[in-house]
């Protein structure tokens, strides 16, 4: 993971979720105190329902104090994560994830990553593409990527994923971007990947899955379009959402319209899914997500 030089505060962020007790803001933030942290933005989510806890903080460390570091932090953090169940992560703030796309036919929504990546807005680092077509290689490459070409048919899928797998170990992978992928994973892969693969569907879900949602749509004569963005699990455009965006048609719209209506819902809400899961805000509980904005 590398880092980025901001003009926000640097420091670290810590998300983390537990079940619900009392106090529990209390603990975290009398550790931060313990700690010298200085708080610079906190988001929490008490789940009523289901009786559990979720907490994000951005802190700094006093200038006054030597900074311990993330590994220090994160020790002295263990027993009271330990003492109330918490699952948590904590990261310097300024840490870019490191991030393997993986693409198809059509490149909006790689091209949307790779230029926002370029920038900065997004707090990653692409690190390799992959696509079962070579169409893209030269785009990938113009941004000082690595390109693979990982062809997939029925009878080489398992070496295919054999070697997707060899990828992210290669590259010290964070995240797996699907960015209009259009092959399915096996179950072995999805367990593999299991909250740190995220799917964009160029559909609404959960209506109009599988092949062709637009054209699933203009048939039901449909008054809005939109695209999903979401962890990948084994069910087919089942997994957990994370960000969803619409836009307004209407009856003169044909198939062709709709989709490309579609594209800029479709890159709107795979950048905000990769953005808040790279900045810690997503949280993945059961088959549901909590955003932390």
């Amino acid at each position: 993971m590398s880092t980025v030089t901001t003009d926000e505060p640097a420091g670290y962020v810590l998300t983390l979720d537990c079940p619900e007790t009392p106090g529990l803001v209390h603990a975290v933030t009398g550790f931060l105190l313990e700690h010298h942290g200085d708080i610079v933005e906190l988001k929490q989510f008490d789940d009523v329902r289901g009786g559990h806890f979720f907490l994000r903080v951005h802190f700094t460390v006093g200038a006054d104090h030597a900074d311990p570091g993330a590994a220090a932090l994160q020790d002295a953090f263990a027993p009271l994560a330990q003492r109330h169940t918490m699952r948590f992560e904590l990261r310097e703030a300024t840490a870019r994830r490191r991030v393997l796309v993986m693409v198809s036919k059509f490149a909006h929504c790689l091209n949307d990553l790779l230029f926002r990546s370029r920038i900065g807005e997004l707090p990653m680092e692409i690190a390799a593409v992959v696509s079962n077509h070579p169409d893209h290689r030269a785009l990938v490459e113009w941004h000082g990527i690595p390109f693979f070409h990982v062809p997939v048919t029925r009878e080489t899928k398992p070496e295919a994923e054999a070697h997707l797998l060899e990828l992210v170990d290669r590259f010290e992978i964070e995240l797996v971007v699907l960015a209009r992928y259009m092959q399915i994973l096996s179950d072995d892969l999805t367990r593999e990947l299991t909250g740190r693969a995220i799917n964009i569907h160029h559909s609404f879900l959960p209506s109009f899955k599988g092949a062709k949602p637009y054209h699933q749509a203009w048939e039901r004569g449909v008054k809005t379009v939109g695209a999903t963005a979401h962890y990948v699990n084994s069910e087919l455009d089942e997994g957990p959402i994370i960000s969803q965006q619409v836009r307004e048609v209407d009856h003169s719209y044909s198939p062709e319209d709709l989709v490309a209506a579609g594209r800029d819902t479709e890159c709107r809400a795979l950048s905000n899914a990769v953005k808040w899961h790279c900045e810690g805000r997503v949280i993945l509980h059961g088959n549901r997500t909590v955003v932390l904005l």
